[in-house]
């Protein structure tokens, strides 16, 4: 592992995309967003996923030239089409889209069908966080395991994000409803690291926490075995039915994750309680919520994204932590694709 300058990594996934035609503010916007996940720990879907979104920019899977489009108006509720267009840029301007709602109804929700993969959805929620609302939003995505009691895949990781504004550091709730995520799974077999806790099952059946074998056996485990199941099940049908859109199933019938449907609700938490009332309270929360004693001496109680604003600072000071190798191809990557 090295470390590189945040606008250094920034750069050069900008220039990479203006490789393949990608330009303007909204290759812009992609490139922060990349480099932002890596800055913020969240290297699943940082340099790790960028050679994937490259490829779908090349093979016309991912449109760049789309532009998103309002379908539906139902009150505090609409739905867009995102014309297959780069899911980074459709999420950021259908959350947007949400507070614009949010500000004249107090709450606001875009469903989005017909879009590509977002890579982080809590950059959605923090995004929403930054202008003072509560942000929530979630995609459904291809068949990733299995419902409980089953070995068949039939049901997606669903991620769900959550993010509430504080002025000390936004909490982020961002999570798939499998115990890992699929891009965890595959940077921690880059790394040749085991999980903590068992995440999913080996070829033969048995509980494992070697990502290799989950990722070879498509058997994680849902968070709470029955009840993130239960969860992804019902967040694949919402975001289909606000969306418009496909739901899991439907995408599994595909050569390949694209068109799904994503949720994106902003609710105007400074218009209902006031910022210094929103700050007190949230504040107060988090104050009890570090009196609890941590079961490891080394550890601290966290609450959630508390761990992501540490490496945020700890990446703008000393350097944004890559895997050399990832890096390197990065950088050598070619600047005269067609």
């Amino acid at each position: 592992m090295l470390r590189v300058p945040f606008q250094s990594l920034n750069d050069e996934f900008y220039r990479v995309l203006s490789a393949v035609g990608f330009t303007g503010d909204k290759a812009k916007l992609c490139a922060k967003l990349f480099a932002e996940n890596q800055r913020d720990g969240i290297y699943s879907h940082g340099l790790n996923r960028f050679p994937g979104f490259v490829s779908g920019l090349k093979s016309k899977q991912i449109d760049y030239n789309a532009q998103p489009e309002r379908i539906t108006s139902l009150g505090a509720l609409e739905q867009w089409d995102g014309k297959m267009g780069v899911g980074l840029v459709n999420a950021h301007l259908c959350i947007q889209r949400a507070m614009e709602i949010a500000a004249e109804n107090t709450i606001g929700c875009v469903g989005l069908s017909n879009t590509n993969h977002w890579m982080r959805g809590g950059a959605y929620a923090l995004q929403a966080a930054e202008a003072g609302y509560i942000g929530i939003c979630w995609t459904n995505t291809t068949k990733l395991m299995p419902p409980w009691g089953s070995a068949d895949k039939k049901i997606g990781n669903n991620p769900l994000a959550i993010a509430i504004p504080r002025k000390d550091g936004h909490i982020l709730l961002d999570m798939a409803m499998s115990q890992y995520s699929n891009g965890k799974l595959e940077v921690l077999k880059i790394q040749d690291k085991q999980l903590p806790l068992p995440g999913g099952y080996d070829s033969q059946g048995n509980l494992t926490i070697n990502p290799g074998e989950i990722l070879t056996s498509q058997r994680a485990v849902p968070i709470g075995y029955w009840k993130g199941s239960g969860l992804a099940l019902v967040l694949d049908m919402m975001a289909a039915i606000i969306a418009g859109g496909q739901a899991t199933h439907q995408i599994g019938q595909q050569s390949s994750e694209y068109a799904v449907s994503q949720v994106y609700i902003a609710v105007d938490a400074t218009g209902i309680a006031g910022k210094s009332i929103l700050n007190d309270t949230v504040d107060a929360i988090i104050k009890d919520f570090h009196t609890a004693t941590p079961l490891n001496e080394n550890e601290d109680v966290r609450y959630p994204g508390e761990g992501m604003l540490r490496t945020r600072k700890e990446s703008l000071e000393k350097g944004v932590i890559v895997d050399e190798t990832q890096w390197e191809a990065l950088q050598a990557m070619m600047t005269d694709i067609p």
